[in-house]
């Protein structure tokens, strides 16, 4: 029996019992079932970090009062429309669920992860970078699941954005390389030589743009869904932020005006309220349509109407508001004072006056994507959900267990939330990410 001094940064040291035949793995759920703490990775004395959890403790070199430091680690979670992936920051290992033809099935690529940095995902796919600037795609090859046709051009990588079907990953140097559905952004050839000084990437369904150095705009991808910014180029300078809606894009200049373009029904057309454009400090959009709100805290909308686009009936409430998230087919409002105010398809997430008295202190909103619905964190760290039933917007079979949440992801049918003690706590459409049952002993392995 060996008697292993485990201890956390801030000084807290406990002594774990271990029979010497056990390993890595062993000892680490010891220190994480004592600490209450999920994700935490072990560092030898000599400064050696535990990452072989197979590795019997004979061979890690653990020896009987040895000192092994138990370092807690960052869990984040990525979704795609039907399958979740969540990793520790700098970790090896990815563990992901929902859909296997989505991505849910990582094995594939599982010995390739390496210091995993960020991981971003398309409609039916995911993309990690790596520490070392290199990515990993995996999931449907239609969807971007597939970057072996630019690997070698995948070096320094800084960033990634998703289109539905396509990926776009900035370099260290400004430059721009893009995989997956060529029609949707996939293929960035008849703009590459414009795509120097790339900032900041942002996409629609099926297409791309991007904000250089200068403020100004380059797009690419599916021309009627914003793929195509000539009618409005002359205007697009000095840009500040650019939003879309899954046809259309929207972009806030330096005078606090907006610039849209794409699909006119589904948000490229602002004219209906471009004299209420001023002061934008933020968009936010649901699949078809735009919201925007202006320095003194009130809304202007735009797009389809129904689902999201006229925000006329709840005008008069949309006053000092802080934060918009936008699902599908419905926009939620969270207000200075704490309170929720939403707008859209009533049956998807627009209504949300069964739960509105519970929706007091809220701090932070979420949505699903495709099936809408939204969840609220509340100030007491619980969770408050709407919308459509059986993709997320409700959530009282779990209910009792979301306390303490630390964060929420949302796939385009299901949540996955992360409370304080590292559980994962899931709910939704169980095939797309709502039941994570089966990979749950996996994320000890974190």
């Amino acid at each position: 029996m060996l008697r292993v001094n485990v201890g956390l940064l801030s000084g807290r040291t406990e002594v774990l019992e271990v029979e010497r035949a056990l390993n890595v793995r062993d000892l680490k759920v010891l220190a994480q079932n004592s600490f209450q703490r999920a994700f935490l990775k072990l560092v030898t004395a000599g400064g050696r970090p535990l990452v072989d959890l197979d590795e019997s403790l004979e061979a890690a070199g653990i020896q009987d009062k040895d000192l092994v430091t138990a370092v807690p680690l960052q869990a984040q979670l990525a979704a795609n429309d039907r399958a979740f992936a969540l990793w520790c920051h700098g970790g090896d290992h990815v563990v992901t669920w929902g859909d296997p033809e989505y991505g849910a099935d990582s094995s594939a690529v599982q010995d390739q992860f390496r210091s995993v940095q960020k991981i971003e995902s398309s409609f039916g796919a995911f993309a990690a970078i790596l520490a070392d600037g290199s990515v990993i795609a995996w999931g449907d090859p239609s969807y971007g699941g597939d970057s072996s046709q630019v690997r070698a051009q995948l070096r320094n990588v800084q960033q990634i954005q998703a289109a539905s079907s396509a990926f776009a990953a900035i370099l260290a140097d400004g430059s721009v390389v893009t995989w997956g559905n060529p029609f949707n952004g996939g293929d960035s050839s008849a703009v590459q030589h414009r795509l120097r000084h790339v900032q900041q990437l942002q996409a629609s369904g099926d297409a791309f743009a991007a904000i250089l150095a200068d403020g100004s705009i380059v797009t690419w991808g599916n021309p009627a869904n914003g793929g195509d910014s000539s009618a409005v180029q002359d205007q697009l300078a000095k840009v500040q932020q650019v939003a879309s809606t899954g046809y259309a894009f929207a972009a806030i200049v330096a005078d606090g005006s907006v610039v849209c373009w794409g699909n006119r029904k589904y948000g490229g057309d602002c004219s209906r309220v471009q004299t209420q454009l001023q002061n934008v400090k933020h968009i936010q959009a649901t699949d078809t349509a735009f919201a925007a709100i202006l320095a003194n805290g009130s809304v202007v909308s735009w797009g389809e109407p129904g689902w999201g686009g006229d925000s006329s009936a709840v005008q008069d409430q949309l006053k000092s508001v802080q934060q918009l998230r936008g699902a599908n087919y419905a926009f939620a409002a969270l207000l200075q004072d704490g309170s929720v105010v939403s707008w859209g398809a009533s049956d998807h997430g627009g209504d949300s006056s069964p739960v509105q008295h519970l929706l007091k202190h809220v701090q932070q909103l979420h949505a699903t994507q495709l099936q809408t619905a939204f969840a609220a964190t509340l100030a007491d760290r619980s969770v408050v959900t709407w919308g459509r039933q059986e993709f997320g917007g409700d959530s009282t079979a779990v209910q009792d267990q979301l306390r303490n949440v630390c964060h929420i992801q949302c796939s385009g049918y299901a949540f996955a939330a992360i409370l304080e003690n590292g559980s994962v706590i899931t709910w939704g459409h169980p095939e797309r990410g709502g039941d994570s049952s089966a990979v749950q002993e996996q994320f000890a392995a974190l």
